[in-house]
């Protein structure tokens, strides 16, 4: 699954998580979707300790492309 496809689906699953959704929680929603990233996003994104969603979404979707891109360079 793509870093896209995923968050998509994360966000929507935080629909029946309310806690999720409230300014409090941002850190723990970060914390969350991280945990559920590829190991070799997570190890990429996780030492950055992001904690706004949209900053950490669209960080771990240039991850995602650049592994990509890099696969099909070599």
């Amino acid at each position: 699954m793509s870093v896209s496809e995923y968050a998509a689906k994360f966000e929507e699953l935080c629909r029946f998580a309310p806690h999720y959704n409230t300014l409090e929680a941002e850190e723990d929603k970060c914390v969350k979707f991280e945990n559920g990233l590829r190991p070799d996003i997570k190890q990429l994104i996780g030492f950055n300790e992001i904690r706004d969603f949209p900053t950490l979404v669209n960080k771990s979707r240039i991850c995602d492309k650049d592994g990509k891109a890099k696969a099909n360079y070599y």
